[in-house]
């Protein structure tokens, strides 16, 4: 016999960044909301990262504010990796 009440709840986290101010809040949602974040963000070819921790943190920042500045070095790697993926970097890069 499954306990689900044991199972911890499945959170998903949508950022914005324009590359010109600091990263935003877009989406956040639990389980059934979470799925569906993921499901659109993988309709749209948008690379997913999963780190329970930093989502639990970022869960917490209301919608369309900006992430605080001690979360800046983990949301740059995320971002960082998500370039990564899609073969894109920022215009200041040199190769």
């Amino acid at each position: 016999m499954s306990d689900d009440t044991s199972k911890k709840p499945v959170i998903a986290i949508a950022l914005n960044y324009d590359q010109q101010t600091t990263p935003t809040v877009a989406a956040t949602g639990q389980n059934e909301l979470a799925e569906k974040i993921i499901a659109l963000a993988e309709e749209h070819d948008i690379p997913l990262h999963s780190d329970p921790e930093l989502a639990a943190l970022l869960s917490r920042i209301p919608l369309g504010d900006e992430i605080p500045e001690n979360l800046y070095r983990a949301v740059a790697e995320v971002i960082a990796f998500a370039y990564l993926l899609t073969g894109k970097f920022p215009p200041e890069f040199k190769k």
